[in-house]
C-alpha cells in the first residue's frame, strides 16, 4: 500500500506513456483543439494537469473508437463545452432568483 500524493503536473512524455500517444500527436492536437492547452514552465516545457488529460482522453476516444475526422471531433468537443456552459448558466440563473426572494423576504 502506498502513500503517494497525486501529482498535480505531468511531462508530455508521462502523458504519451499512459495515453499510448506519440508527443507529436498531442502537440498537433494542440493546434487543433482549443480546449487543450497545457501550461508551461519556466523552462517552456509543457505540464499537463489531470483535466488536460482527461481532454486527451476524450480527444483520443472520440478519434480512435467514434470514428470521428478531426473537424468532427472538434466540434463535438465544443458542443459539448457548449452545453456545459449552458447548464451552468441555469443554474446561475436559478440561484440569482433564490436570493432575490430571500432579499425581497428580508425587506
Amino acid at each position: 500500500m502506498s502513500d503517494q500524493i497525486p501529482k498535480l503536473y505531468y511531462t508530455i512524455s508521462e502523458v504519451c506513456a499512459r495515453t499510448g500517444l506519440d508527443a507529436h500527436v498531442l502537440r498537433y492536437w494542440e493546434t487543433e483543439f482549443p480546449q487543450l492547452q497545457p501550461r508551461k514552465n519556466r523552462s517552456g516545457r509543457r505540464v499537463y494537469t489531470q483535466d488536460d488529460i482527461a481532454v486527451v482522453e476524450r480527444i483520443q476516444r472520440l478519434l480512435k473508437e467514434d470514428k470521428y475526422t478531426i473537424e468532427g471531433a472538434r466540434q463535438r468537443m465544443e458542443a459539448a463545452a457548449t452545453g456545459a456552459a449552458g447548464a451552468q448558466r441555469e443554474q446561475l440563473v436559478a440561484l440569482r432568483a433564490f436570493l432575490r426572494g430571500i432579499l425581497e423576504s428580508l425587506e
